[in-house]
C-alpha cells in the first residue's frame, strides 16, 4: 500500500538556444530537487556513491547538477527496506540534487552470468551471494518508487553492438512489450516522499535504422516527461553509434530532453550534443581516472608515463584548473606509482570536473551561437594523447 503523497508539478523542459548548423540544443530542465543546465553530463553514482569523491566535491569542484544511481546495485545491497526506512536514497546519502536511476537491466545483463530472459521478465543471480531474483517491468518501477529517484528508467533488454539482425528483432518486441507494463505501472502508482518522479522509456534497435524508428516512435506516443537512448557504445563503430543518434533524434520529440546512455569519451559527448543529445552518464571518468588516465583541455594523460616524473607543472597547467593547483603531474605521478589512495580521489575530481566543464562549455557556446565553429576544434583537442 503506497503511503500519502502530494503532487507536485510534472518535470519541465525548457529549450533555450539552438546551434546554427548544427542540432545541438541548450536548455533548462527543471525536478523538484532542482534545476539541470543542458547538455549535461550525470557522474555515475552505483551504490549511491561516486567513487572517491565526497558530496561536497560533487557539489563544489565538479559542478555536478544530477548524479546518477543503479537500481541493480541498490535493490542487491543495501535494499528496498533500508531505503525505504531511511526515506529514500536522497536522505540515505545526503544527496539533495536530482538523481537519476537506471532501471538495473543492463547490470542483470553484464553481470549475470546465469540468467534467463523471459516474457514476464529478467531472472537473474545475484553477482555478491548467487542468490535467484526476478526484475519484471512492474517491479523495477516499484524499487524506483522506493529509492526515490527523480528520474526513472525503464526495464529494457541491451542487445551487443554486434547483435545480428534476427536477434535485435526478438529483442526489441521483448522491451517494448516490457516498456508497456513499465508505462502502465507508473501511470498506476505515486510517488511515495513527496516530489514527483519522472519515468524515461528507452529506445532500443541495435545498429538497424528501421528497428531504431520503430522503437523511436513507440516511445514517442507514450508522451513520457524525457527519453532515453540505449544499446549503444556498446561495441559497434562510433561513427554508427552516431548515425543511430541521428535516427533516433529525427523522431524523438523536441520538446522533451534527450538521454544517451553510458557515453562515453569526451569526443563521443561533443558529437552525442552535436547531434541534439541533451543528457549523458558514464564510469569513464572516474574508473579510467582510478587508473591514472586524466583528461584535460590539450589531451589525455596516463600518469604512469615516466615522461611527467619531473613535470612539476600543475595537472591543467592553462586554462581552467580542476582541482588544486598545488598538485603537479610530477606528484600525481609519484602517487600513482606508490599505489596510494589519494591518486585515485584526484583523478576523480579532476576527470569528473573537466567532463562538467566540457558540457558547460558547449553549452555557452550554443547560447552564443559559434558551437559549429569550436566544436571541431575541441574534438581534435581532447583526443591527443599528451
Amino acid at each position: 500500500m503506497w503511503q500519502s503523497w502530494r503532487k507536485f508539478a510534472d518535470m519541465d523542459f525548457k529549450l533555450q538556444a539552438i546551434a546554427s548548423g548544427t542540432a545541438a540544443r541548450a536548455g533548462l530542465i527543471t525536478t523538484d530537487h532542482g534545476v539541470i543546465q543542458t547538455p549535461i553530463f550525470m557522474p555515475v553514482g552505483t551504490v549511491g556513491s561516486v567513487k572517491a569523491v565526497h558530496f561536497h566535491e560533487l557539489r563544489d569542484d565538479v559542478k555536478a547538477q544530477i548524479i546518477l544511481g543503479n537500481t541493480y546495485h541498490l535493490y542487491l545491497r543495501p535494499g528496498t527496506d533500508i531505503l525505504r526506512q531511511a526515506g529514500g536514497l536522497h536522505r540515505f546519502n545526503g544527496w539533495d540534487g536530482p538523481i537519476l536511476t537506471d532501471s538495473g537491466g543492463f547490470q542483470v545483463f553484464s553481470l549475470s552470468a546465469n540468467r534467463k530472459l523471459k516474457e514476464e521478465g529478467a531472472y537473474f543471480r545475484s553477482h555478491i551471494d548467487g542468490s535467484k531474483h526476478l526484475f519484471t517491468p512492474e517491479g523495477v518501477v516499484d524499487i524506483q518508487r522506493i529509492i526515490g529517484s527523480d528520474i526513472m528508467m525503464a526495464l529494457d533488454e541491451c542487445p551487443p553492438g554486434t547483435a545480428d539482425y534476427s536477434y535485435a528483432r526478438k529483442s526489441l518486441d521483448l522491451t517494448l512489450k516490457w516498456l508497456k507494463r513499465g508505462w502502465n505501472r507508473y501511470q498506476a502508482t505515486e510517488g511515495l516522499y513527496g516530489f514527483t518522479q519522472s519515468y524515461f522509456p528507452i529506445v532500443q534497435g541495435c545498429t538497424y535504422p528501421d528497428l531504431r524508428r520503430e522503437s523511436a516512435k513507440f516511445v514517442t506516443d507514450l508522451g513520457a516527461d524525457g527519453n532515453a537512448i540505449g544499446g549503444l557504445a556498446v561495441g559497434e563503430p562510433a561513427e554508427v553509434m552516431y548515425d543511430m543518434i541521428e535516427v533516433v533524434n529525427e523522431i524523438l520529440p523536441a520538446d522533451k530532453p534527450r538521454y544517451l546512455m553510458g557515453v562515453g569519451t569526451p569526443a563521443n559527448i561533443l558529437e552525442a550534443i552535436d547531434r541534439g543529445v541533451d543528457m549523458m552518464d558514464c564510469v569513464m571518468p572516474t574508473r579510467n581516472g582510478r587508473n591514472g588516465m586524466l583528461f584535460t583541455a590539450h589531451g589525455i594523460m596516463n600518469m604512469r608515463n615516466k615522461k611527467w616524473a619531473d613535470d612539476f607543472s600543475p595537472l591543467q597547467a592553462d586554462g581552467p584548473s580542476f582541482v588544486d593547483r598545488a598538485y603537479s603531474k610530477a606528484y600525481v605521478r609519484h602517487l600513482f606509482i606508490s599505489q596510494e589512495l589519494l591518486a585515485m580521489q584526484i583523478a576523480s575530481i579532476h576527470n569528473l570536473a573537466f567532463y562538467l566543464w566540457l558540457v558547460g562549455e558547449a553549452r555557452k557556446h550554443i547560447i552564443e551561437g559559434d558551437f559549429a565553429q569550436w566544436k571541431p576544434m575541441m574534438v581534435e583537442r581532447v583526443t591527443r594523447r599528451l
